[in-house]
């Protein structure tokens, strides 16, 4: 692509690069009509679609999880979406993880349980348990405590009789007992066997198959399934069986390494873990992907977690999705696009605020953009957004503002304040970045290698791989370069030229080899992401702090011209000679440094000459005195306001203004959180969105930073009008709701105990909304041309 495509494109993206929304629907109980409304919404605020997730009721069911209703409102929604421009996506069974009353004992999960006890002299029996099946006995000399290297394998029930003390080892398979967690009405049951591919078509008949007939003929973005979850899943019928045929040798008589470091024998606990994984690999994803492929739809997965999920289970998939943010550590988003970039897949999407500031309704825009930055560092170009929460017009609450939300945070529709005015804008600017960052291919020149034998006894090899790795990647993260994640099955197959294996990860403090870095910001709290299309690089640069950055960019990669890209408004800000940049970044802002061997016009933002500070406004026709916070007087209120004043020009003439309302103050967390929640640590000067119109005209809304927005050209000689409509969030009215308690309960006594609301005791913690500073006119010194009227200004 051309750079002057690029510009082009970048200004005005395709809409697939749009960002989404899990749409949870509770119950199932839903109507038409609700339904409709929530899209228009959605279609309104710019977001690209809605991928369906069928969770616990709120309230009575009105018709079970795969009834011939719960089909029909499936199909009417996705109809609504092809009228609408939007994207739907289905994921393919209720809760997580699969499972259902579909699913026999036979094909549930199951888990090797192991039981010792000590024997005396004289012949006995294997106790085995109800339900259990026998797998194998072992009898070691001695005690328990005495913990002998040698054992002779038993295969039958029947125990022979000894010379002294004995210790039996019995191993039996079980089932987990796991239930689909969060389940929608009618869709209880267990969860199943990842590793048996008659489990997983067991449940494509019994539900993806219906799913997907039953929006027919609307499209459907992508199939998906969510998060695994399958706690404790080690053991299936023909693993053994599936060990000798893989591995070449029989696992029963070394299964007791398993239970006990009785001798150093990782080699066979890194092939039972490499077993299990290709059984979940080819018996799971691989069996969803094909059918998926078969029915002309792409198939979207989180691949982490138990079963044991390597990198390279990704490759059965179409798209590649994780979660979690943390650019200088190892989210599910980095095994997510560490697979992407192994195995060519273009898209890697993500599952993005998750928890975010939580509870429910207390996410800012500003929290969505800064936690976004976060995913994009991590590679990740695709988002959706957790979430939406079906809720029927008339749901009982405080009004408009509440009613029916998800468990867990971030609650995303038009009860947020700030929705009508800031998220047409931010969902735009998100658009901007996925599309960009979709472009030619990913620059990480270091390659990671954990193995199999690295990470047992853990199932889960995101998590023990990112135990093992955590510093060395912020050391690589912070010292200019990127990476992705190479596991057995990728290094066997491609083999990459500069590769950090488990030895090397020892001393992070000297890792061998490392090549020049692509990027060298003097600041750790810059983070950057790298795309090369030909002879031009483009570089996401994004300040994570909650402090201004100063820095100079010095990519390795020379050329001969720059320019910086604003997401904001599509436009360059500024362009020069060289590739070596003074960046200076406000708390959480984030900018599009593009470097290319061609003449550039020179282009600089300007700087502020004067500054005038603006007063005497009125608060809904009272005057006030600035800041105004509006929890000093009315603590409950959740909603608009809007403050007006009048100020006199001499003359505008040839002159460059914005209003600016100053920066944001850095805070920390009031008290320690029990989850793992983003939150921009800042206070900043508006609370926490402002709409700016200027003598009737609307100048442009302000969430982030840098908090100002042009109104060139909107002035007048003489008097002037200014009005700033102020939008906060929806937790001030969270603190005094009380249905959502009334509608866990009943929910609790009539369907047992699904879920739990979260952190609902801090919906009040340390809200400020309002007009925080006095804003001021700012006159700027000449400079190239800048949008009027786009978000955040400049």
């Amino acid at each position: 692509m051309r750079l002057d495509e690029l510009r082009r494109t970048f200004a005005e993206p395709p809409n697939d690069a749009r960002p989404m929304l899990r749409w949870w629907w509770f119950g199932p109980a839903a109507d038409e009509a609700s339904l409709d409304r929530q899209l228009q919404t959605v279609a309104a605020a710019g977001f690209g679609g809605v991928e369906v997730a069928y969770v616990y009721p709120l309230a009575p069911a009105t018709c079970d999880f795969g009834s011939p209703r719960f089909h029909e409102l499936l199909r009417h929604a996705a109809l609504r979406c092809q009228e609408l421009g939007l994207r739907f996506d289905l994921t393919l069974g209720s809760g997580w993880s699969f499972g259902g009353p579909h699913i026999t004992p036979d094909l549930a999960a199951r888990r090797l349980h192991w039981e010792i006890r000590e024997l005396t002299p004289g012949p006995s029996r294997v106790p085995v348990m109800p339900g259990d099946e026998f797998v194998a006995a072992y009898v070691f000399p001695g005690s328990i405590h005495d913990r002998s290297e040698t054992y002779t394998l038993l295969d039958t029930l029947d125990v022979p009789d000894g010379t002294g003390p004995r210790t039996l080892l019995v191993a039996t398979s079980r089932p987990t007992g796991q239930n689909v967690k969060r389940a929608a009405a009618g869709a209880e049951g267990p969860v199943l066997d990842h590793y048996s591919a008659a489990a997983t078509r067991a449940h494509v008949r019994s539900v993806a198959a219906p799913l997907l007939d039953a929006v027919a003929p609307a499209p459907v973005g992508s199939v998906f399934c969510d998060s695994l979850e399958v706690y404790s899943s080690d053991w299936t019928p023909e693993v053994l069986a599936e060990f000798g045929r893989r591995r070449g040798y029989d696992a029963l008589p070394l299964l007791p390494l398993l239970r006990f470091d009785i001798t150093d024998f990782r080699g066979f606990r890194a092939d039972f873990l490499r077993t299990l994984s290709e059984l979940y690999q080819e018996n799971f994803v691989a069996v969803i992907g094909e059918w998926a492929r078969e029915r002309g739809v792409p198939f979207r997965i989180q691949s982490y977690g138990v079963p044991p999920a390597s990198v390279s289970s990704y490759r059965y998939a179409d798209v590649a999705e994780g979660e979690g943010w943390g650019w200088t550590g190892l989210p599910q988003t980095r095994w997510a696009s560490s697979a992407a970039h192994i195995y060519g897949r273009r898209i890697v999407s993500s599952e993005v605020w998750t928890w975010v500031h939580s509870p429910s309704f207390r996410a800012t825009p500003l929290d969505l953009q800064a936690e976004a930055h976060e995913h994009f560092l991590c590679g990740v170009n695709q988002l959706v957004g957790h979430g939406l929460p079906y809720t029927p017009a008339d749901a009982p609450g405080l009004g408009w503002l509440l009613g029916w939300f998800f468990y867990a945070a971030g609650a995303f529709d038009d009860r947020n304040p700030w929705w009508d005015d800031a998220a047409p804008g931010l969902t735009t600017y998100l658009q901007r970045l996925c599309w960009l960052l979709r472009q030619g291919d990913p620059v990480a020149d270091v390659k990671i290698h954990v193995g199999f034998e690295d990470v047992y006894p853990e199932l889960d090899l995101w998590k023990a791989t990112a135990a093992k790795v955590s510093d060395v990647v912020r050391r690589i993260r912070t010292g200019g370069w990127d990476f992705d994640l190479w596991d057995d099955e990728a290094i066997a197959q491609l083999r990459p030229d500069f590769v950090l294996t488990s030895a090397d990860l020892a001393d992070p403090s000297s890792l061998p080899g490392l090549p020049e870095p692509d990027v060298v910001v003097d600041s750790d709290a810059i983070g950057v992401t790298h795309r090369r299309l030909g002879d031009v690089d483009v570089y996401f640069v994004a300040n994570t702090a909650n402090t201004r950055q100063e820095a100079t960019f010095t990519p390795r990669t020379r050329r001969s011209s720059y320019e910086l890209w604003d997401a904001k408004s599509g436009s360059v800000v500024r362009s020069g000679s060289g590739s070596t940049v003074d960046l200076a970044l406000d708390a959480y802002e984030a900018t599009v440094i593009v470097t290319f061997d061609a003449p550039a016009e020179v282009r600089t933002p300007g700087a502020p000459i004067s500054r005038r500070q603006v007063r005497d406004f009125a608060f809904r026709g009272a005057p006030v005195e600035l800041p105004h916070r509006w929890e000093d007087t009315r603590a409950g209120y959740s909603g608009k306001g809007e403050y007006e004043t009048r100020f006199h020009l001499d003359s505008v003439t040839d002159r460059r203004l914005f209003l600016d309302f100053g920066e944001a103050r850095p805070i920390r967390e009031d008290r320690p959180r029990t989850l793992r929640s983003f939150r921009a640590l800042v206070r900043p000067p508006v609370g926490e969105v402002v709409r700016v119109v200027v003598n009737g005209s609307d100048a442009g809304v302000v969430w982030s930073a840098p908090y100002r927005v042009e109104i060139t050209g909107l002035l007048r000689d003489g008097d002037n009008i200014l009005k700033l409509v102020v939008s906060n969030t929806a937790a001030n009215a969270l603190t005094e709701e009380t249905e959502i308690h009334r509608l866990a309960a009943d929910s609790e006594q009539r369907y047992g105990r699904r879920f739990a609301m979260q952190e609902l005791d801090r919906a009040g913690d340390d809200l400020h909304s309002g007009l925080l500073t006095t804003p001021a006119l700012v006159e700027w010194s000449a400079s190239a041309p800048c949008n009027r009227g786009t978000v955040s200004g400049v």
